[in-house]
């Protein structure tokens, strides 16, 4: 094998972490340990070696992945079901509209339901604050109850596709693309991240990737500044683990609401677009009333608000504020191209086309991090089965 002397490492570095993920799904990355989160990048950076020279991966024999999108997905979508495939797991997708829901079945049935022969439940719910990580806690309780009493053979595990709280597949490709370019974790300690908001024509834009990106690089000695317009907040509670993470890891966590200081001399930048909490939470209170001209009332009111700052963009002159004005830029994509998606939006045409192809690359390792996650949850000891692969 080409990359046999690669893999080797990755799969000794592997063996050397006190990682705890067999059996467990992963919705948080908070809730993992350091090491918990290096097995997932460790055993997505194998798998991506061995597709890279056609060799397969395959741990299961029949199964079925489910995967549940309460919201539009291009990447995360295809990557779940590249990663199932690769596993060994045909996929099918659960449409609520023509499923019993429409008719009430409950949460706890529905997961039960599906589960007969399933192994895994992708979920994406991340609309609204304070409700989708809540449906994968009690879909995760349903399939806990039925495998306990001996209505599910197995219990498939789940995983995030992106929640309210936390887009944990998008923040470690975010944070594999970084290790590739610096050349290792370790390189990463004092470098400095601009987590920042940026201008869209659009509104209602979750507030998970921001919270994942700050939440994860403190974890990893990272110097990670927030930047936004006032009253653009994210959750305090996730403001508060991102501090407590900088201290542990010897990093450290700073807000400010200039899109200058936070560019001035980072190695890397992030400039997405969020709607403000508040937004967020007001919207969720319009939808569950069926309050529709509430909805366009505050569609506007927001549209306008955000046209109040449409001058923070990423554009060449906030990219020469940046460590030697070469500053890597990262994006979950789709991002918001000023003269190419829309008018004007987050970034400038031509520092995304500087790094489309980084960007790129940045959402090639996602089906691998989810392949990883679902490896890691259902193989008792992943560096075996993966030396049994070459």
């Amino acid at each position: 094998m080409k990359n046999s002397a690669k893999v080797k490492a990755l799969i000794n570095e592997l063996e050397a972490l006190q990682q705890n993920l067999h059996g467990k799904d992963f919705l948080l990355t908070w809730e993992n340990s350091v090491d918990n989160l290096k097995a997932v990048m460790l055993v997505a950076e194998i798998l991506q070696l061995l597709h890279l020279e056609k060799k397969p991966w395959r741990i299961f024999d029949y199964g079925l992945a489910i995967s549940i999108f309460r919201d539009n997905s291009t990447r995360t979508r295809f990557s779940f079901a590249s990663a199932v495939n690769g596993l060994g797991l045909a996929l099918s997708e659960l449409d609520e509209v023509k499923s019993q829901i429409a008719h009430g079945e409950t949460v706890r049935e529905t997961a039960n339901m599906i589960s007969f022969l399933t192994e895994v439940i992708g979920i994406r719910d991340d609309m609204y604050p304070g409700e989708g990580h809540t449906y994968m806690v009690e879909v995760a309780d349903a399939v806990t109850e039925g495998f306990q009493n001996g209505v599910l053979a197995q219990r498939p595990s789940l995983v995030n596709l992106q929640c309210d709280l936390d887009h944990p597949t998008q923040s470690l490709s975010d944070l594999l693309k970084l290790k590739d370019y610096f050349g290792g974790w370790e390189n990463l300690k004092g470098k400095k991240i601009a987590m920042s908001w940026a201008y869209s024509p659009s509104y209602g834009k979750p507030l998970s990737v921001p919270q994942g990106v700050i939440n994860l690089m403190t974890r990893f000695g990272m110097d990670v500044v927030l930047a936004h317009p006032e009253g653009y907040d994210l959750l305090p509670e996730t403001l508060e683990t991102a501090s407590g993470f900088a201290r542990a890891s010897g990093g450290s966590f700073s807000l400010t609401h200039s899109m200058e200081e936070a560019f001035h001399n980072a190695d890397i930048v992030y400039p997405k677009s969020w709607a403000p909490m508040a937004v967020m939470q007001e919207r969720t209170r319009l939808l569950r009333g069926g309050d529709k001209q509430g909805l366009k009332d505050l569609e506007q009111h927001c549209l306008a608000e955000n046209a109040r700052h449409i001058d923070w963009e990423c554009d060449e002159a906030r990219m020469q504020l940046t460590k030697n004005g070469n500053a890597l830029y990262e994006h979950c994509l789709p991002a918001d191209i000023s003269e190419v998606s829309c008018k004007r939006g987050e970034v400038a045409k031509s520092v995304f086309e500087r790094y489309r192809l980084h960007t790129y690359q940045e959402a090639g390792y996602k089906p691998f991090v989810i392949a990883s996650m679902i490896f890691n949850s259902k193989v008792p000891n992943a560096a075996a089965k993966l030396k049994s692969f070459f």
